[in-house]
């Protein structure tokens, strides 16, 4: 007898306009969809087979968040990993990854926090202002994995749901690292 799919729920988090939505809608219906449409929030399902295991995954689409916004309680309740989205094209949209992770540190706290960190639109060779390795770096400073993606491209978009459902599992098998939160300025 087959054994039923885990369930578990990625929330994506980031800038408007980043490609929260059609990095989800790549993955989930295996299409790039380019007319943009501002999200309130949406909830996609779809199964994903990751180290021999059935998943089940809630993956919700969030509105886009600036440096002001409040984190909604429901953005932590049930939550099992994030997804932190800046585009490669958009300094303003790096800072605010980097906004939402603190915030997300200050609500959680930093106990292994599963989030997994993308730096999308990496079609967009011509307007690129965020490197590979500004983004590697600020993954390393949070310990988390960090992908390049293009929703456009289909371009590492189903790594970025196995890689998200990877970290989710090491945080509850208890493998996950967690650093220090201490910073001295």
């Amino acid at each position: 007898m087959a054994s039923l799919p885990r369930e578990r729920k990625i929330l994506f988090m980031g800038f408007r306009s980043v490609g929260k939505s059609s990095l989800i809608i790549q993955f989930v219906e295996n299409q790039f969809v380019d007319n943009y449409e501002p999200t309130i929030e949406n909830t996609f399902t779809k199964n994903l087979k990751v180290g021999g295991q059935d998943f089940s995954l809630q993956v919700v689409d969030t509105a886009g968040q600036d440096e002001y916004s409040l984190i909604p309680q429901s953005y932590f309740m049930n939550i099992n990993g994030y997804v932190i989205v800046y585009s490669v094209n958009s300094e303003k949209s790096f800072k605010v990854a980097q906004v939402v992770y603190s915030k997300l540190i200050d609500v959680r706290g930093d106990m292994g926090l599963p989030v997994v960190l993308v730096g999308n639109k990496k079609d967009l060779r011509m307007e690129r202002v965020i490197s590979y390795e500004e983004g590697k770096r600020l993954a390393d400073s949070w310990g988390v994995p960090f992908l390049e993606a293009s929703a456009k491209e289909n371009s590492s978009v189903r790594e970025i749901f196995e890689k998200t459902v990877q970290v989710i599992m090491a945080q509850e098998n208890g493998s996950v690292q967690t650093k220090s939160s201490c910073v001295l300025s």
